[in-house]
């Protein structure tokens, strides 16, 4: 059991086989990735520092504020039914890119932990993920709020129409694809081949993570951090994303859509 543990905790070192030693190559993964976060999760993360700095500049306790995942974005219904997808195409197009950028590097998708089937045990593991993290990180965050050190998060503004669970499901499984092809799949198989440990690589990739949630507030960027950190080991050990797609998706779908169906009966949700 100690020795599964310490498994875990100091995976064994990438083979050296799998390490890029050209350094035309090795520069072109750098910037290849550098390129891939510029326009995606990188991006997100500079726009949520300002937010979170803008929230503390302002007066009164972060728990005093508010900040929405999901709002309209047009008086229109329809229009803002086909913005709202456009948010998911968005999301889609992140991840896909990074395995492009797999693909044309010689990777196949079974490679990086996805396969065109997904099986018993990557549905099992997903569920399991889900509850160890989605629990504490409930708590976390309902205890950081009350503490004054993260904003109300909101899942959903958005009326009660008809496809509002339609296009909040879309989107929560739109998240989980981007963020965990893009950090797990794509950075840390791009991190392993310039030779990186798989301790600094995971480090990397879940403060990463963290910094794109700060304008949450604490509990957002620490509990993601503990998230990438789960996760990214699961991927290491297993070589597995679809459970990790899974777990994310559960997470987003039951603070998504559950918010929206609880808030109308439980007023003392932010």
């Amino acid at each position: 059991m100690l020795r599964n543990l310490r498994d875990w905790l100091t995976p064994a070192p990438v083979p050296s086989h799998s390490v890029v030693t050209d350094n035309g190559q090795r520069r072109a993964i750098v910037v290849e990735v550098v390129i891939v976060f510029a326009i995606t999760l990188g991006l997100s993360a500079l726009r949520s520092l300002l937010s979170l700095v803008e929230s503390l500049l302002r007066a009164g306790a972060l728990s005093d504020q508010q900040v929405a995942l999901h709002r309209p974005q047009a008086d229109i219904a329809t229009i803002d039914l086909l913005k709202q997808l456009l948010g998911v195409v968005q999301l889609i197009g992140w991840g896909a890119l990074g395995l492009y950028l797999l693909w044309r590097a010689g990777f196949k998708l079974a490679e990086v932990g996805l396969p065109l089937r997904i099986g018993g045990r990557d549905i099992g593991i997903g569920v399991g993920l889900a509850a160890v993290i989605g629990i504490p990180g409930l708590a976390l965050y309902l205890l950081s709020w009350q503490l004054g050190f993260s904003v109300a998060v909101v899942p959903s503004l958005l009326d009660a129409t008809w496809w509002r669970p339609i296009t909040l499901t879309l989107s929560a499984f739109g998240n989980a694809f981007a963020e965990e092809v893009l950090l797990v799949a794509f950075l840390l198989t791009r991190l392993r081949q310039l030779g990186l440990s798989e301790n600094s690589s995971l480090l990397l990739s879940s403060v990463l993570r963290g910094a794109y949630h700060l304008y949450q507030g604490a509990a957002g960027f620490f509990g993601n951090i503990v998230m990438g950190l789960i996760l990214g080991r699961v991927w290491q050990r297993t070589n597995r994303v679809w459970p990790l797609v899974l777990a994310h998706f559960l997470l987003d779908f039951v603070a998504f859509v559950g918010y929206a169906l609880l808030k109308p009966v439980l007023p003392w949700l932010p």
